[in-house]
């Protein structure tokens, strides 16, 4: 007999095969591609035994699609995006960090709303006891019982907004593994392990390659706990399947890329018990599969109301406010980071402010803007806090933004660490309201030079107000000088709405950089 296990992780409300940069484009990825390869291995495996199918988590935030349900759409109910999920037959489906973006009703909503069972064994009420679910389930599938577990990254607790998470206790993965998989295993014939979160160690190594520690803890899960037959991870957006501490393991990317695929060869012996004989993990990419009509059916009509909101002209442009190259566009401020910032600023009354180029798919503001602009640019659902700091804490933190840069064979290049294990170049801030300049060529800590603020050097001890995004504004991204005793005011909605705002009152604007940072390589310096 064989267990399939099949999931997908990680698919940020990504239905149709579009990153929504342009209209119309159709690419290799997408629920409704990765649905009809479920459906595809799903019968194709049940010819040698029962399969399961598992939803990983990070389902309810991160398209145009799930921000329109959630922010734009009046009722602001989760149920037409479920019901687009609920037409994959997932046996159970897994809580991600970015499940509370939108607040602890709406997740509720959809927990409601959702076919799948979903389980969630260490995000605990005030009484320690799980909140959302079931920490696991027994699914009998062909007189063979298999016991699932879910798990999500502990970590949530550093980046979500205090209200979204009021009430919740966060405990570590692996302190929940270890006490369930026991328990598990005494009613299962086979134990697997759900976890949104990956893996804190090189694979191959075994060496450290994460620096927020309990973020991910798969790594040490596989190491310590025995009884685990599969690991099925995400979180991390990585390609994996592999075996670590001999037991198959699965991550599938993001946006339906990909599928998980674990199959467990099994053996019962003359005293019924079972053991796993042989196991295989792969990853079933879903790039050339056709689109699955009952997903396409159950989104088509929101995906036209969405498509028509993307659209809307906002704002008009007197310049140029795209850019051709993400990278430079990180070592220079272009008009379209000092548009960020000046809206941020202007929102929250601050003389600072710091964002990001949040990915590499961003291209700038085209004229006139859409609303397929600003979500495209700013990717997350994030909203706006001001921060009293002081001068020390902004050096500190424009130094682990200097973090992001290294050099190699004389040029600047991205340090491997914002690449591998996860792309994080939402973790490079750049700053208005001061000047400065980053010189790679310093040491790690020693890069920020000539910082001034109205033209005066900054001083450790001189107080100051900055405005960040609610993510970075609690430390989100390595940047511990930041964190909730610091906000002195929260901002209302989230960033797109606040820049859609901003256009309906400066309905025309200038495309202009003051130009007050640059990024060098001067060892001479």
């Amino acid at each position: 007999m064989k267990l399939t296990i099949l999931s997908t992780s990680d698919t940020h409300g990504y239905v149709y095969p579009t990153n929504y940069v342009k209209k119309g484009s159709h690419q290799g990825f997408g629920l409704a591609r990765a649905a009809t390869v479920i459906a595809r291995e799903q019968a194709a495996a049940k010819a040698e035994g029962p399969v399961i199918t598992i939803e990983n988590g990070d389902f309810l935030e991160g398209s145009p699609l799930a921000y329109y349900v959630a922010r734009v759409r009046p009722e602001r109910d989760p149920q037409p995006l479920m019901s687009i999920y609920n037409q994959i037959d997932y046996d159970c489906g897994i809580l991600g960090n970015h499940e509370f973006n939108y607040g602890q009703a709406y997740l509720q909503g959809a927990i409601r709303d959702a076919k799948r069972t979903i389980l969630c064994a260490n995000i605990l009420d005030q009484n320690g006891d799980p909140e959302y679910g079931q920490p696991y389930k027994i699914i009998e599938k062909d007189g063979l019982k298999i016991g699932v577990l879910g798990l999500t990254t502990q970590a949530v607790y550093k980046w979500e907004k205090a209200t979204n998470i009021s009430g919740l206790q966060f405990e570590s993965a692996f302190i929940a593994a270890k006490k369930y998989v026991p328990i598990i295993k005494k009613q299962a014939d086979i134990v697997v392990v759900c976890y949104h979160g990956g893996f804190e160690r090189d694979l191959s190594t075994g060496q450290p390659n994460d620096i927020h520690v309990g973020e991910n803890e798969a790594y040490h899960i596989l190491e310590a706990i025995p009884g685990i037959d599969a690991l099925v991870t995400g979180h991390q957006h990585r390609q994996l399947a592999t075996n670590v501490f001999d037991i198959p393991t699965t991550q599938p990317g993001f946006r339906g890329q990909a599928v998980g695929k674990i199959t467990l060869d099994l053996r019962r012996d003359d005293a019924g018990h079972v053991s796993v004989i042989n196991h295989d993990s792969e990853l079933v990419f879903t790039k050339d599969a056709p689109l699955d009509p009952k997903v396409i059916a159950a989104a088509d009509d929101l995906n036209t109301e969405v498509g028509h909101w993307l659209d809307q002209p906002l704002g008009h442009i007197q310049g140029d406010m795209t850019f051709d190259d993400p990278f430079a566009a990180r070592m220079r401020e272009t008009p379209y980071i000092e548009f960020i910032q000046k809206v941020q600023m202007a929102t929250m009354g601050a003389d600072i402010s710091a964002t990001a180029l949040f990915n590499d798919e961003a291209r700038g503001f085209e004229n006139p803007i859409t609303m397929r602009n600003i979500m495209t640019n700013y990717v997350y659902p994030n909203g706006l806090s001001l921060l009293n700091i002081t001068g020390a804490d902004l050096k500190a933190a424009m130094e682990v933004s200097a973090r992001y840069f290294s050099v190699k064979d004389h040029q600047i290049v991205v340090n491997p660490a914002f690449i591998h294990p996860k792309r994080r170049q939402y973790n490079y801030d750049m700053y208005e309201g001061v000047n400065y300049r980053l010189n790679i060529a310093k040491p790690v800590g020693q890069r920020v030079e000539n910082l001034t603020y109205h033209g005066q050097p900054v001083e450790p001890d001189q107080p100051l107000r900055i405005v960040l995004n609610q993510y970075r504004a609690v430390g989100g991204g390595h940047y511990s000088m930041f964190d909730a005793s610091k906000i002195v005011a929260e901002g209302q909605g989230g960033m797109s709405e606040i820049i859609a705002d901003y256009l309906q009152e400066h309905p025309i604007i200038d495309a202009t950089t003051n130009d007050n940072f640059s990024v060098v390589n001067d060892p001479q310096a």
